[in-house]
């Protein structure tokens, strides 16, 4: 009987290795990167199976919830796409070796009229016959659809297959919903990634619908760094609701972080001061800092207006 099971194990272990290490590629249609896509799901929506329907190639189920959409387009042609590492330069989507599509994220929420909405987030990545994601300095390139409900059912009113690349290992940072404006919703998200050993630099990133499509409309940086002995610091946000403005309202960015010139001997890794604590670190062996910025939308972009204020305490 021990014999039976024990071979059973085997077997079972030896087709699940197989399926690992023979991912294939179903090529699609170029429909399927139509934004005026129409797509329909029933109550209750599986986000899953509706990545399916958008990216109809082979599902993988590996293990570690490494759960993907196999997929190429031969017929496409490959349009650029920013990745924000800015070191391989821009992204061509659909990737002529293939596509590897995951589910990031759902987000659910509701307006101010009580509409319900769903917005599924897309990771696409390079096809890896092994499943793998791989390249320190390529981004998770992101993709969004959105659904609204209407009865018993959850219609698609937008889609926008790829928006732009965030993230390291070709893994995008999972967004998150913020409201900025009166039933105006868009996505944060943060962008860390540096040398192997060094310091992570963190970026703030604000995704939103503007002029026909999502994109990127706000960028921070020195938001957020791990990864050193001596100095890290992480930033929080706040969109300012004070009734003058109804869509893209300010946003209040606050930094914190200590220092500390002892632990920098130690570290055979450098890192780049905000130049708000340059001087300061220049001169002190130890201090907390924070800093705050404003930023305000200006034609298609957010801005910082005036100069961060800036504040330390515990300096010695």
């Amino acid at each position: 009987m021990r014999q039976i099971i024990l071979n059973l194990f085997l077997l079972i272990s030896a087709l699940s290795f197989a399926q690992e290490n023979d991912l294939q590629l179903k090529n699609v249609s170029d429909t399927i990167l139509n934004p005026k896509r129409i797509l329909k799901v029933s109550d209750p929506l599986n986000s899953e199976k509706t990545m399916q329907m958008l990216f109809p190639g082979n599902l993988y189920h590996l293990a570690d919830k490494n759960t993907f959409v196999s997929w190429k387009c031969k017929s496409c042609s490959p349009s650029p796409f920013l990745d924000v590492n800015g070191v391989e330069g821009d992204q061509l989507f659909p990737y002529t070796e293939g596509v590897a599509t995951r589910l990031r994220t759902t987000i659910d929420y509701s307006d101010s009229k009580g509409n319900q909405f769903k917005i599924l987030a897309f990771n696409h990545s390079v096809h890896d016959e092994d499943g793998l994601q791989t390249g320190r300095f390529s981004g998770g390139l992101l993709g969004l659809a959105k659904f609204a409900k209407n009865g018993n059912s959850w219609e698609m009113r937008s889609f926008q297959p790829a928006v732009a690349a965030f993230g390291a290992f070709a893994q995008c940072p999972t967004p998150k919903l913020v409201e900025i404006g009166e039933d105006q919703f868009a996505f944060t998200l943060i962008h860390a990634n540096g040398g192997a050993g060094g310091a992570y630099e963190g970026y703030l990133y604000l995704i939103a619908g503007f002029g026909g499509k999502y994109q990127p409309i706000l960028e921070v940086n020195n938001y957020q760094l791990t990864n050193s002995s001596f100095i890290a610091w992480s930033g929080s946000y706040k969109v300012v609701n004070d009734n003058s403005k109804k869509h893209f309202r300010d946003i209040i960015i606050t930094t914190k972080g200590t220092y500390n010139i002892k632990a920098r001997g130690e570290d055979e890794f450098d890192v780049e001061f905000p130049e708000e604590i340059a001087t300061m670190a220049k001169t002190k062996k130890a201090f907390n800092f924070e800093i705050e910025r404003r930023f305000v939308f200006k034609s298609k972009f957010y801005k910082m207006i005036d100069k961060p204020i800036v504040k330390f305490s515990n300096v010695k």
